[in-house]
């Protein structure tokens, strides 16, 4: 027998666990995005892994940082 596994919080208005939504710009679209391919995936229709990756990489909250160097140029001009 399988050990128990520990149950995981999920959103409440999408079912879907919340660490699957955390940092979304979007958290309904994203969720969308995540039920539409998992639906997909069961049917066994054809999946475009492309556009997937790419929407859940426009999805990302996070913002691409400044470096060290790149600041250091942007110091330059300025003066």
């Amino acid at each position: 027998m399988a050990p128990k596994r520990r149950r995981v919080p999920k959103d409440k208005t999408t079912g879907l666990p919340k660490k699957y939504l955390s940092g979304a710009k979007n958290r309904s679209a994203k969720a969308r995005e995540i039920k539409r391919t998992a639906d997909a995936y069961k049917a066994g229709e054809f999946i475009d892994i492309k556009a997937v990756s790419a929407s859940r990489t426009k999805q990302g909250g996070t913002k691409s940082k400044t470096t060290k160097r790149g600041n250091k140029g942007r110091a330059k001009k300025k003066s």
